[in-house]
């Protein structure tokens, strides 16, 4: 049995990078909801889907996703671990 971790050390992109493959709407929506202190935090990125941004509220308890058209979605259908 080998003690060789096999998992990737976590890569910090860029908020550049984070907001590639973004729609227009979401980048608008985006820039919109940053005025009043949301951040983008991550970029959930299924195979074969849309990318999926989560914004976060500045007090980091509330959280939302930007659909395709720039709705916010405060209650998707996965989990955010803790």
């Amino acid at each position: 049995m080998t003690d060789r971790d096999r998992r990737q050390s976590a890569q910090v992109i860029s908020p550049a990078g984070l907001r590639e493959g973004l729609k227009p709407a979401q980048l608008d929506a985006l820039a919109t909801l940053e005025q009043f202190g949301w951040t983008l935090r991550f970029v959930r990125r299924p195979m074969f889907l849309d990318p999926i941004p989560v914004v976060f509220h500045a007090n980091g308890q509330r959280f939302v996703v930007l659909e395709v058209d720039g709705s916010l979605n405060e209650n998707p259908d996965f989990k955010i671990r803790d």
